[in-house]
């Protein structure tokens, strides 16, 4: 054999031995993933198992531990599982939790400004053009700002628009502010501030304690959200008239909350699933709703003999008017919640300006199609 052939054999050795070591290390790699096993959440909601809101967290629960293929697995609990549902932010923010759902204003009382992200008339913005202000206006960096001003260790994602909130399940229907005065009512964030203007006494209370509480006299009258909501979790036991229509919650929204040293510690694919999904359930829970709410709606008619009234307009007006009152006592109280204020007041004026100028009001086709000198239509 020649020196040559020597150095050639030589080298096709090398090749081999490479080429095998890199065949086994690509069939080990999936071996060592696999070993890991899936990261597994624990989290709760702030709403009884029983609640619409409750299955809309499973429901994005469920999207991310199918898009991540199962590599990412969220365990949602309802409320009073591990923590009381007043006490989510803290759970999370200790780790206790590693997230959870709820909604902002159930941490009014950790930072007032929190209950900016739906709790008021949202400065004539719907719950969907306030979640645009919050991704495109500047909301998601003050969001961030605020949660670092009282050291909340999370990373949140408000998304969920929901509809106009009724005011209230009440005794008899209210004509007038006067009604309001010493009414033992139940509500949450700003708008504990806002009711207790209008004369009333206010109480808050997490969703699944209200009926309970109307029930026993605790309460005289309540607002928690919408028609599945209020129905399931029993309001037309202890109430038959409903007042539809008011500015104390008119463009408020979910929140997804994560643990955020266990959240930075995704790998960026997983976070990348995480931000997709909020966006597509934020979408999915608004079809839901439509269709859900509006079925409850009828039913509660129908079958439970419930009567719903228009908010008269003096009511409305007088919102508006104490909302404004409280806002600017709590701006000169707390730099964060100016800040805030004047980010959505500028961001609103020329959105709902665009709005109100382009989106074509739907009553007159409403009634024109189902109206009382409507034709019937086959």
């Amino acid at each position: 054999m020649t020196k040559s052939s020597k150095g050639s054999t030589s080298s096709r050795r090398r090749f081999l031995k490479v080429a095998a070591a890199g065949a086994a290390a690509s069939v080990a790699a999936p071996t060592i993933v696999s070993a890991q096993g899936p990261i597994n959440m624990r989290w709760q909601s702030t709403w009884p198992a029983k609640d619409i809101f409750h299955e809309y967290a499973l429901d994005y629960a469920k999207k991310v531990n199918d898009m991540t293929g199962g590599d990412l697995k969220i365990e949602v609990l309802p409320a009073g599982a591990v923590v009381p549902a007043f006490g989510l932010l803290d759970a999370v923010s200790k780790g206790t939790l590693d997230g959870g759902h709820g909604v902002l204003v159930y941490h009014y009382g950790k930072q007032t400004a929190l209950a900016l992200w739906g709790s008021g008339p949202g400065y004539a913005m719907d719950a969907n053009m306030l979640l645009a202000w919050h991704k495109y206006g500047g909301g998601k960096e003050l969001l961030a700002k605020l949660y670092a001003s009282i050291g909340a260790n999370v990373v949140s994602f408000p998304y969920g628009p929901m509809p106009t909130q009724p005011l209230g399940w009440f005794k008899k229907p209210m004509s007038k502010v006067e009604d309001f005065q010493g009414l033992k009512f139940r509500t949450v964030g700003i708008s504990i501030d806002v009711f207790t203007g209008l004369g009333a006494a206010v109480n808050a209370l997490p969703g699944g304690e209200i009926v309970s509480a109307m029930d026993r006299g605790l309460l005289d009258a309540a607002e928690f959200n919408n028609a599945t909501s209020d129905r399931v979790l029993g309001f037309t036991d202890v109430s038959k008239i409903c007042m539809l229509q008011s500015y104390h919650q008119n463009a408020e929204q979910f929140e997804i909350m994560f643990n955020k040293a266990k959240y930075d510690a995704l790998p960026d694919k997983m976070k990348a699933i995480i931000s997709n999904a909020v966006e597509a359930s934020s979408q999915d829970m608004s079809w839901k709703a439509i269709d859900r709410y509006s079925k409850d709606y009828e039913e509660m008619q129908t079958k439970d003999k419930v009567k719903f009234y228009k908010t008269p307009d003096s009511i409305l007006q007088k919102q508006l008017e104490i909302y404004d009152q409280v806002v600017e006592k709590k701006s000169a109280e707390n730099p964060l919640f100016k800040e805030i204020v004047e980010s959505q007041l500028a961001f609103a004026r020329r959105a709902t300006q665009w709005e109100n100028d382009t989106v074509v009001n739907r009553r007159m086709a409403y009634n024109h199609y189902f109206g009382p000198n409507a034709k019937k239509k086959t």
